[in-house]
């Protein structure tokens, strides 16, 4: 059976859209051009109301960066999920991810903080990185004085936010905090030099394939050497001893699929409490469209548990 045939029916509507608007795969664009399809397909939609809403810069090794932070109505300091978007380290924005952060802010209930990080190719890896771990280290000092509670902190993101969120781990292991609850790895690539059987199944050029993972990795990488390190590549670590646990989500048609899967097979055997979730018929990208697809709801609501869980009761 091939994959299109195995792709979920909302799933396969959505490749036949993308081919009658005549779009065109990932690594066939130009940086410019790539920014300038993602925005132009940012759909206009009622935002899901969350308490509070507000925007902050805060310190980071390159300057300032942006954050927002949502709030939800809790009657105590919300725990925090600092999140980080997607989108090969080269595309994606606080507006593109903003449908995420509400319904996760809401569902779980906790604050949620998403981190504008310098993007690739203008700053490579390991600029926007830094800028995470700064963003994260700085909730974690002073989520106090905007009424949260940053003793119950955890990071997460999809795609290449899942991949930094998993580094912003190792990180903090290594810098000695702050202390994470959870990492929440939605289809994060974990390996630039990953050579795994989902990176050889044939997939419609219109949905995300090897050669647009190829295109992301040469832009967020200055040289291919770079790559090598555990903090661009996780999956390289030696040891994943004393990380946070983990919930790793993973799509069935999707080149990353593995390294996820195989992520969530060393955090385990490291001692590290993991779940891991396959979605069967779904496509990388699909956790953030929980308009179009039942199976983001899904995994979105099961993010929420899952960080429920890790932050535990309100003291």
């Amino acid at each position: 059976m091939t994959a299109e045939r195995r792709l979920h029916p909302q799933v396969e509507a959505y490749r036949r859209e993308r081919h009658a608007s005549g779009a065109r795969p990932l690594h066939e664009l130009s940086v410019a051009e790539a920014r300038a399809a993602e925005q132009s397909e940012l759909e206009p939609a009622a935002p899901e109301p969350v308490a509070r809403v507000f925007e902050r810069v805060v310190p980071g090794p390159g300057g300032e960066t942006p954050v927002r932070i949502y709030v939800p109505a809790v009657d105590r300091p919300p725990p925090v999920l600092v999140y980080f978007f997607g989108g090969g380290w080269v595309l994606g924005s606080l507006a593109a991810i903003d449908p995420v952060c509400r319904r996760l802010a809401n569902a779980t209930p906790c604050a949620v903080v998403s981190v504008a990080y310098r993007r690739a190719p203008e700053n490579p890896f390991p600029a926007g990185l830094e800028d995470c771990y700064a963003a994260t280290r700085w909730v974690g000092e002073h989520g106090v004085e905007l009424g949260l509670d940053p003793d119950r902190l955890a990071v997460g993101g999809a795609s290449a936010g899942g991949n930094l969120a998993a580094a912003v781990a190792l990180l903090a292991r290594e810098r000695k905090g702050p202390e994470l609850a959870l990492q929440l790895l939605v289809y994060p690539p974990l390996d630039h030099r990953a050579d795994t059987p989902s990176m050889h199944e044939a997939l419609d050029p219109l949905l995300f394939g090897r050669e647009d993972l190829a295109w992301c990795w040469f832009h967020y990488l200055a040289e291919p050497e770079d790559g090598d390190s555990p903090l661009a590549s996780p999956l390289r670590a030696q040891d994943l001893r004393g990380l946070p646990a983990a919930l790793v989500i993973t799509a069935e048609l999707d080149p990353l699929r593995d390294q996820g899967e195989l992520y969530a097979v060393r955090l385990t055997e490291a001692g590290v409490p993991t779940e891991l979730v396959h979605f069967e018929g779904a496509v990388h990208g699909f956790f953030s469209k929980a308009d179009r697809f039942d199976a983001a709801a899904e995994a979105q609501a099961l993010a929420a548990s899952a960080l429920r869980r890790a932050f535990g009761p309100l003291p």
